[in-house]
């Protein structure tokens, strides 16, 4: 498997995006959906930790031209950390337990989107290979110590650090 930075953060993607169609094809079970967002949880608590601790400060430090979309994507993350703990407090039997889903869905594929079509092919561009094998294996091992929910308080002082970023 590829070390490469970018290439393990869209398989994170990709894996991130099934979990999001699972969800919205579990029907009206409310059950199922309780457990596909438990998993959508914890895979958005480990990818946005690797990001907020080792991706984005990388990013800022070897390409500078892209510090106003690594802020934003700080924010966005932020707000996918605020959603995710919310859900993580909630009953899948709650009314605005969907609702809230469904928002934190299109907050994350938004932002999936932007850093995949615009901000990833730059970073491509700005680093080496070593540079990007290096930052994968990096971003390896820290996926291995992520947080895996969102109320831990690891997740917790990573998403308040990310205000102050």
């Amino acid at each position: 498997m590829s070390t490469d930075a970018i290439d393990l953060l869209i398989e994170d993607h990709r894996k991130i995006r099934g979990l999001f169609k699972e969800f919205q094809d579990a029907g009206a079970d409310a059950n199922r959906k309780g457990q596909i967002v438990d998993q959508i949880l914890e895979a958005l608590t480990v990818h946005t930790y690797v990001e907020n601790e080792c991706m984005y400060p990388e990013t800022r430090r070897l390409c500078p031209d892209l510090n106003e979309a690594v802020l934003e994507s700080y924010e966005e993350h932020h707000v996918a950390d605020v959603l995710g703990f919310e859900l993580a407090m909630m009953s899948p039997d709650d009314e605005h337990f969907e609702a809230k889903t469904m928002v934190l869905i299109e907050a994350v594929n938004h932002h999936i989107q932007e850093e995949e079509n615009e901000w990833f092919p730059k970073v491509r561009a700005g680093l080496s290979r070593d540079q990007l094998q290096g930052l994968g294996a990096k971003l390896a091992e820290l996926m291995k110590k992520a947080p895996r929910k969102p109320t831990a308080p690891r997740a917790l002082k990573k998403a308040m650090d990310a205000v102050r970023a």
